[in-house]
């Protein structure tokens, strides 16, 4: 069988347009007007849409799609649709459909791979107890693969990315270094089975608002889930998002075994680089040693959700959390923000 990382030049979340071309494009567009009932749009960042459908329902709407970070198809799938999925978890909604984005080369893909593909997606949504109900196929010189999510989410109960409060702790819930290890496999010096752990993790369902009651849910007030634009891009969208600084301890970050390591050997993608300046003017890195830096800024595929916690709660909320995600762990806390520091690490 094909190696499907051995199809593209980038794989995953490190395929995602660098978050300040992004930001750069998206600020000389005038986009409509948005509905009164449009609770959240993409503004601040934010992993998906909410729109109010009454009082008490609203819907949760993202898409997520892109190209080969494995070499098995179904294991590509699984990776694919809990990255799509975990946009709607971010926001504290729960999925309810999913359509399937699909590009592939007709005449080189074997139809067998897709199948795999298809059965790593519909596994894994049946996992999330939500439905497939369509999709879009195009053939396409290199594989691309997502999904587009809608779920539901209480009109008065969900999650931003703009609403931490100082004092509050913040909380990471998977491993990082998926980037750096998935970089190191592009480049065959590593198996999928040698980094089973990563894959593993990359699978795992961002389920957490499912495992949480309603005090506890109320008890985080911003999260957000961490892939392309690494720990570092993405926290400081939600710090600048809700005018505070986080103050981080790379210390207590739950890294993979061997990330350091493969940051050393030079297993990066070009978001390592568009990652960290992205930040440069926003985070204070003076404290970290160079691979401390890569690790911050390595680019997640399906990777942990970033939670800014109520302090008086949090061991509560970390308790039944690690039930499920056992590496979840304190990073952090949310202080008032200075000048234009966003990020601090030490």
């Amino acid at each position: 069988m094909v190696k499907l990382t051995q199809t593209v030049q980038k794989g995953g979340c490190a395929a995602k347009v660098a978050a300040s071309e992004l930001r750069s494009i998206l600020n000389q567009v005038q986009f409509p007007v948005p509905h009164a009932e449009l609770l959240v749009d993409g503004r601040h960042f934010d992993d998906a849409a909410i729109y109010k459908v009454n009082e008490e329902l609203s819907l949760v709407q993202t898409l997520d799609f892109f190209t080969p970070i494995l070499d098995d198809p179904y294991l590509f799938g699984q990776v694919a649709a809990a990255n799509a999925l975990s946009d709607v978890y971010a926001m504290g909604g729960l999925p309810k459909t999913a359509m399937v984005i699909l590009a592939y080369p007709l005449a080189t893909f074997e139809k067998s791979w897709v199948v795999h593909l298809l059965q790593g997606v519909a596994d894994k949504v049946k996992e999330a107890q939500a439905n497939i109900v369509g999709g879009h196929t195009i053939d396409d010189d290199t594989l691309k693969l997502g999904l587009s999510v809608t779920g539901y989410c209480s009109t008065h109960q969900y999650w931003m990315n703009q609403n931490c409060k100082a004092g509050d702790v913040l909380i990471l819930t998977k491993q990082l270094g998926t980037g750096t290890h998935t970089a190191a496999l592009k480049r065959q010096f590593v198996n999928e089975s040698e980094i089973a752990e990563v894959v593993d993790s990359m699978r795992q369902l961002n389920s957490v608002p499912a495992l949480l009651n309603s005090t506890l849910f109320s008890a985080i007030h911003s999260a957000t889930d961490i892939t392309g634009f690494g720990l570092v891009g993405h926290a400081f969208n939600m710090a600048k998002a809700s005018g505070k600084c986080f103050d981080i301890n790379f210390s207590q970050l739950p890294l993979f075994s061997g990330t350091l390591e493969s940051l050393e050997r030079g297993y990066l993608t070009k978001a390592h680089r568009t990652n960290r300046e992205y930040v440069k003017e926003s985070a204070n890195l003076s404290r970290l040693k160079e691979n401390q830096i890569l690790a911050i800024c390595d680019p997640q595929t399906s990777g942990g959700l970033l939670l800014s916690v109520d302090k008086n709660q949090v061991d509560a909320v970390l308790s039944e959390i690690k039930k499920t995600f056992r590496h979840a762990c304190v990073i952090g806390t949310v202080v008032e923000s200075s000048s234009n520091e966003f990020l601090r690490f030490h």
